[in-house]
C-alpha cells in the first residue's frame, strides 16, 4: 500500500494567512513568507517512497496556480482544525498517511520518513511541535479511525498534542521529531 503525505495549505493571502505572524511582520510580508514557505517545503519534499496531496483553503482556490500543477489536490472543507484533519485523512486510500502544515521550516524528508517508518508498528505518530502542539499527525490505518478524533483539542494552545493523544484511546502511539513551527516573528 503506498503511503501518503497530506500538506495542508492557505492560499498566501494578506490578512488570511499567519495573521499572527503579521501582527509583527506585516500581513503581506506574512502571506510573502509563507508563499516562499510552502514553495521550498513542497520541494524538498518530493519523494518516490509517499504520494503527496494537498489540501487547500479557501476551497474555492482549488485551480490556484500558487501551487505545483503536477500535485493532487483536495478541499479542506468546512469545520474546526480537527475536523478538516479527521476528514482529510479518512479521505485517503488504503496505506499509512501522514499529515502536516506547512509553516515548519525544518522539516525534510528524513523526517517523513521516520515518521512512516514509526507506524510499522504504532498506530499513530505524532511530531510534537516546541509550543506543545504538533506538527505532523499519522495513522496506519485512518479509515478506522475512532469517531470524535481531534474532538475536544484546545488548538494553538500548550494543550493541543495532549488532547489529541487522549482522542486516540487504546491506540499504540509512537512520538517522532520535535520541530518547531512558525507563528510569530519570534518563531523566525
Amino acid at each position: 500500500m503506498k503511503r501518503t503525505l497530506i500538506i495542508m495549505l492557505k492560499l498566501p493571502q494578506p490578512g488570511r494567512v499567519k495573521t499572527r505572524l503579521g501582527r509583527n511582520l506585516g500581513m503581506v510580508g506574512a502571506a510573502w513568507w509563507f508563499r516562499h514557505q510552502s514553495a521550498r517545503l513542497l520541494r524538498r519534499l518530493r519523494d518516490p517512497r509517499w504520494h503527496i496531496v494537498l489540501a487547500v483553503t479557501p476551497d474555492n482556490s482549488l485551480p490556484s496556480s500558487v501551487w505545483p500543477t503536477d500535485l493532487p489536490r483536495i478541499p479542506q472543507g468546512r469545520g474546526d482544525l480537527g475536523q478538516r484533519m479527521a476528514r482529510m485523512l479518512g479521505a485517503m486510500p488504503p496505506g499509512p498517511v501522514c499529515l502536516i502544515g506547512a509553516d515548519i521550516p525544518d522539516i525534510s524528508r528524513a523526517h517523513i520518513a521516520r515518521a512512516f517508518a514509526a507506524l510499522g508498528d504504532h498506530d499513530a505518530v505524532f511530531g510534537p511541535a516546541l509550543d506543545g502542539g504538533y506538527w505532523l499527525v499519522g495513522l496506519k490505518h485512518p479509515h478506522r479511525q475512532p469517531r470524535g478524533i481531534f474532538t475536544k483539542v484546545r488548538w494553538s494552545s500548550e494543550h493541543a498534542l495532549s488532547d489529541s493523544l487522549q482522542s486516540l484511546p487504546g491506540y499504540r502511539i509512537a512520538l517522532t521529531d520535535s520541530l518547531r513551527d512558525v507563528d510569530t516573528v519570534a518563531d523566525l
